[in-house]
């Protein structure tokens, strides 16, 4: 028997330490508590406010177990299913507490939230707060550490003049039925970013979507500026004018007006090759005429490039595009034969491979082989070419032909796009007035231009894009930024080294809202692509932590990762996935449960 304090105890009892935090900033307590291990989590807590002894309302105090960084929810589970022991940390401590939240646009607003919940359900009440929509896209993200900081006093924090409290705003949330929840992790520091995670946007549209439109803008631009994404001189000075006309309308006193904006369906046409949805997800596209497929033909420069084979100069041959299939041929007279070769395109990759300024309009084509992948280079002869061409190529390889009625939107937009890429002012324009900018022209490129050109070279430069999209309003400006970023080759693919199954060499994998890309790091370019619509599953093994995937036509990989944790890249696939399945029709339900089906693990 084991004596204590004049007391008998049991074999099985044994001492728990709990520290209890108020609500309200008061000083923390910590008690010791005799207990068992088949004390459920309930019974605990009610003892634990029985020797408090303080008149409070304790029902949003939980227990949080600093060691295992986790929640203990379930009440009716006892200490030995849960694993506690006597050297166990518990902390009693409210779950709904501040956090600072900085948007993308790098404002930091102040809500309380539930730091109980899981992310998915906090990232979905913190947009119900800001009034964004769809936000699955979303996630939060926490800071990384900064050094230069570690040395400031701890007393001063000069952001905090610049934080909106979102609970003074709303009326407070203590004590309402509907409280926001946000964080599955006890955080020491309460702040971190809310980021748009998955490049998917679906449905946007000026009307319902201002704020959302806006942070996405935000996050383009400083993805931009802090050179996260490769981008060319003459598209950095197309994101400048754009910048510079948006931060123009914005400081204009003039109230938005949406009562011009086109309806939805509009929107998404105009700006259908944002590709918000996944090839073989639920799609409202209808053809035109299944019946009668247009087709296209030109005469085009090629330039083949097959793995392991030297450069060849580029040659002029007879182009004719049908269903997803290009087909080249001698001469026009020799069309009517075997052509010399055909490009299946359906799974291909599509480059823009253009230089407005010196009339260059290329689109390359990184074709699927067995051992890897062969590039294509296409040459057009002018802008109103290469616009058919490259939204052709860009609707076959995701296995659609010209006969969808989003082929002439995309051509337009092609159109439009390219026109917004030209630095030189419209014809008869007059050239523009350095003074007339009232704002730094360094601010709206990355550091390289700032070394690159003095002020006054890019201040000129700018205001000669500008001219060409002088007349864009506030959310169009922002909606083409959008468009601009996501045509940008790099664009939402993320990085991570991995080791494939057999192979003695790390390699680059590339994961993008449709694809893996698979890459040679002393080359950087692409060796195989595969589409997630030809996936037919994929699983990890978290014992050794490798990720298998399986494809259509008995294609099967694995790999290990070497720079981040697996479920990193298991999170990414199965929320692609996920994205895929939304539809219009759905009416903004989300389904939770799928989406932890297929982003959780075993962990």
């Amino acid at each position: 028997m084991i004596v204590w304090s004049g007391g008998l105890y049991g074999k099985t009892s044994w001492e728990l330490s709990v520290q209890v935090d108020q609500r309200d900033g008061d000083e923390g307590m910590r008690f010791k508590l005799r207990v068992k291990g088949d004390l459920h989590i309930g019974g605990l807590m009610l003892k634990l406010v029985e020797k408090i002894k303080a008149p409070q309302d304790w029902s949003d105090h939980a227990l949080w177990w600093d060691q295992r960084s986790c929640w203990l929810l379930k009440t009716h589970w006892t200490l030995d299913k849960y694993g506690v022991q006597a050297d166990a940390d518990l902390r009693y401590t409210p779950q709904h507490k501040p956090l600072c939240l900085q948007l993308p646009n790098m404002k930091t607003v102040k809500l309380t939230v539930s730091y109980s919940a899981v992310v998915f359900k906090t990232v979905a009440e913190i947009c119900r707060a800001l009034n964004i929509r769809r936000p699955e896209e979303l996630s939060l993200l926490k800071p990384p550490d900064d050094p230069s900081k570690k040395k400031k006093k701890k007393d001063k924090n000069p952001a905090l003049d610049d934080i909106l409290d979102m609970d003074s705003i709303s009326g407070g949330s203590g004590g309402t039925g509907e409280r926001h929840s946000v964080v599955c992790v006890f955080l020491k520091d309460d702040r971190l970013q809310l980021r748009f995670k998955y490049h998917c946007f679906f449905d946007l549209n000026p009307k319902y979507d201002a704020v959302r439109i806006t942070q996405l803008y935000e996050q383009a631009r400083w993805s931009i500026l802090l050179e996260e994404i490769d981008c060319t001189e003459e598209e950095m000075l197309m994101f400048a004018s754009l910048q510079y006309h948006i931060c123009k309308m914005t400081m204009s006193t003039e109230p938005l007006d949406f009562s011009n904006e086109p309806e939805m369906d509009e929107v998404e046409a105009a700006l259908s090759n944002l590709e918000v949805t996944l090839e073989g997800g639920n799609t409202d596209r209808i053809l035109e005429d299944i019946t009668d497929v247009p087709k296209l033909a030109d005469s085009l420069k090629l330039f083949s490039r097959p793995k392991r084979l030297t450069l060849r100069p580029f040659k002029e041959y007879w182009f004719v595009f049908k269903d997803t299939t290009i087909s080249y041929y001698k001469n026009k007279e020799t069309a009517s034969g075997e052509p010399i070769e055909q490009l299946h395109l359906r799974g291909c990759e599509v480059v823009p491979d253009v230089n407005v300024t010196d009339k260059k309009f290329g689109i390359k084509l990184l074709l699927p082989v067995a051992d890897g992948m062969n590039e294509v280079y296409i040459r057009c002869d002018n802008e109103t070419q290469y616009s058919k061409w490259k939204a052709a190529c860009t609707l076959a390889s995701k296995g659609k032909t010209m006969a969808y009625s989003s082929y002439r939107s995309e051509v337009k937009n092609i159109q439009s796009f390219l026109q917004m890429k030209s630095l030189a002012p419209p014809p008869g324009q007059a050239a523009p007035d350095l003074d007339a900018m009232e704002m730094n022209a360094e601010c709206f490129v990355s550091p390289r231009y700032t070394k690159k050109y003095k002020t006054k070279q890019l201040t000129a430069r700018i205001l000669e894009a500008h001219q060409n999209i002088a007349r864009l309003s506030l959310n169009e400006a922002k909606m083409r930024f959008i468009q601009a970023w996501q045509s940008l080759p790099e664009f939402g693919i993320k990085y991570y080294i991995v080791r494939f199954r057999g192979s003695k060499k790390d390699e680059l994998m590339g994961i993008s809202y449709n694809r893996l890309i698979r890459i040679d790091m002393s080359t950087g370019l692409p060796v195989t692509t595969w589409r997630f619509a030809n996936m037919r599953q994929w699983n990890v093994n978290w014992e050794i932590r490798q990720v298998a995937i399986e494809f259509d036509q008995n294609v099967s990989i694995a790999f290990s990762c070497v720079s981040c944790d697996c479920k990193v890249v298991h999170e990414y696939i199965g929320g692609y996935i996920f994205l895929s399945t939304r539809s219009k029709d759905q009416n903004e339900t989300l389904d939770e449960e799928l989406f932890h089906k297929l982003t959780g693990g075993q962990e």
